[in-house]
C-alpha cells in the first residue's frame, strides 16, 4: 500500500557535539518520499525518501551557510540526501530496524535505523495516517564530511557523531484502479 510523507507532520533532527561541551540540534525542513507500508506483512515495507540538502536549520544562519558548503553538504553540488530502504527485520507489533543506504555527497552507506510503529488515525479530512519514529546514529567522516578544527585546550570543534532523530507521519493514498477496470 502506498503512502506519501507529510512533510508538515515530519521532521528530521539531528545533533552533534561542539566543542566537546555541548550538543548543537538542528534539522532539515524539506523532505519528501514514499513509504511502502504492508500493514498485513511490516517486514516488506519500502522507504525512498529525498531530503533537501539546503534545507538544512540549526537556528544560526552562518553555522547553515557553513554546513551548505563544499565543507559539509555541498547543497549547490549535490542537493540531496538520499534513503532507500533494503530491507525490514520487525523486532514485535511496534518495533523494527530498518536498513537502507544512505547517500550523501554521492557517497553511500548502509544505516540501521531503530524504527517505532506509533499506530493509525483517521484525520478530520477522511484521511489514515501512520506515524513512526526512527533514530540512529553515523560517523559523519564516512560521508566525507571531514570539516573540522582543533581546540586550543585539545579536542576538536566538531564530533564526528551525528545522532539522527526522526519523527515521521505518512498518508495513505487510494489504491490504484486497475486500468482493466478503466477500460470496462
Amino acid at each position: 500500500m502506498a503512502w506519501v510523507i507529510d512533510s508538515a507532520h515530519t521532521e528530521v533532527n539531528f545533533s552533534v557535539r561542539h566543542m566537546m561541551i555541548s550538543n548543537v540540534r538542528g534539522q532539515f525542513q524539506k523532505l519528501s518520499g514514499t513509504v511502502e507500508f504492508d500493514e498485513a506483512n511490516p517486514a516488506a515495507t519500502k522507504v525512498d525518501v529525498q531530503i533537501e540538502a539546503a534545507s538544512v536549520n540549526t537556528k544560526d544562519e552562518k553555522r547553515d551557510g557553513h554546513l551548505k558548503s563544499p565543507d559539509f553538504f555541498a547543497a549547490d553540488q549535490y542537493p540531496y540526501l538520499t534513503f532507500k530502504s533494503k530491507r525490514v527485520e520487525v523486532k514485535d507489533a511496534s518495533h523494527a530496524h530498518l536498513i537502507g543506504d544512505l547517500t550523501i555527497r554521492d557517497i553511500t552507506k548502509e544505516v540501521t535505523l531503530d524504527v517505532e510503529y506509533n499506530g493509525q488515525a483517521k484525520s478530520p479530512w477522511g484521511t489514515t495516517n501512520a506515524g513512526f519514529s526512527a533514530k540512529t546514529s553515523i560517523n559523519r567522516k564516512d560521508w566525507g564530511l571531514n570539516w573540522n578544527v582543533a581546540l586550543e585546550t585539545g579536542g576538536i570543534l566538531v564530533g564526528d557523531q551525528i545522532n539522527i532523530a526522526i519523527e515521521l507521519e505518512v498518508v495513505k493514498q487510494p489504491d490504484a484502479v486497475p486500468a482493466e477496470a478503466v477500460a470496462a
